[in-house]
């Protein structure tokens, strides 16, 4: 059996990104319009940032930390949330604007699929003042959330972050994030943006979206063309990894019956980035990936299990 990826001794992961308060509400559809609908509500902590470093942390990698920007009004239950899951987190409070605040609307159907509204709040009010090239000692990758590149303040951040380490060395990946928010800022922009990286983790749609290409193989294929090494996310599809404008593996998904799918591409990603800490190649890292996000699915809420369920290494690739 599998027991998943010890990762310390080769250096830690240092992810930069949003921390979110979660509120998923849990319904059979379809909504009932002027009226109520009932539901299962439960408040969790969220943010793709913040659930990539503590799946990373529960996949096995002994040293995550994280740069992250919240209210004062959640600032110590999300800092909490994030040591219990093995992370250790650098929390910038804003002065003003509240933590941000997403409302997840999940039809508890066949497919889980998942609705978001999204009060960024605090988490993209992230700035280069926030930085320090201190942060990147004895790191081995730096992940940035896409989410960063929708604000001009977090933008600004993520440039800095990504100058510092490619001047170090230091390999750095990135989530799109939000095909909703991908198509409104503008693919040209973020693909811009996307030269400097070493590893992109889009989403089959976000692929797709990115390079107008309807097929997710082609789309991952040709955005290895720009970005040395891709790996699309395809949900129940597995995955696809491309290098020099070739997809080189099909990675199949692990099966499971969904009840929740958010936090499940985040799930992926923070078990894939802790695999490759650890010297695995992409391949092996995206088999890890896909184990991670079936466990997320069969979840409630965006963030792995307690610590000491090592759940997501249960099932060999």
């Amino acid at each position: 059996m599998d027991q998943g990826v010890t990762a310390g001794p080769r250096g830690a992961l240092l992810v930069v990104g949003d921390v979110i308060t979660d509120v998923v509400a849990r319904y059979r559809g379809p909504l009932a319009a002027g009226t109520d609908t009932a539901a299962v509500i439960r408040t969790v902590p969220g943010g793709a940032g913040a659930n990539v470093a503590c799946w990373a942390a529960h996949a096995g990698c002994a040293d995550v930390r994280l740069l992250g920007r919240v209210g004062a009004d959640a600032a110590g239950w999300q800092e909490r949330e994030l040591v219990a899951a093995g992370v250790s987190p650098r929390l910038v409070v804003d002065p003003e604007a509240a933590t941000g605040t997403v409302i997840c609307l999940v039809d508890t159907g066949a497919s889980a699929e998942r609705t978001f509204l999204t009060d960024s709040g605090a988490s993209l009010r992230l700035e280069p003042a926030d930085w320090s090239d201190a942060l990147l000692d004895g790191v081995a990758r730096l992940h940035l959330s896409g989410y960063l590149l929708f604000s001009e303040p977090s933008r600004a951040l993520a440039a800095v972050a990504l100058a510092a380490a490619r001047a170090r060395g230091v390999p750095v990946s990135l989530d799109p994030a939000s095909a909703g928010f991908l198509a409104r800022s503008g693919p040209a922009r973020f693909l811009a943006f996307a030269q400097g990286l070493d590893v992109l983790l889009p989403s089959r749609d976000e692929a797709c979206l990115l390079t107008g290409l309807p097929d997710p193989a082609d789309a991952a294929a040709e955005l290895s063309r720009r970005v040395p090494l891709v790996v699309a996310k395809s949900g129940a599809e597995g995955a696809l990894v491309a290098r020099s404008g070739s997809v080189l593996a099909r990675v199949p998904a692990a099966p499971a019956t969904p009840r929740d799918t958010t936090g499940a591409g985040d799930a992926f990603t923070g078990a894939f980035l802790a695999a490759l800490v650890a010297g695995a190649d992409p391949t092996e890292a995206a088999a890890h990936g896909c184990r991670a996000g079936a466990l997320a699915v069969r979840r409630v809420g965006g963030r792995p299990p307690p610590r000491g369920d090592r759940t997501v290494a249960a099932q060999s690739p």
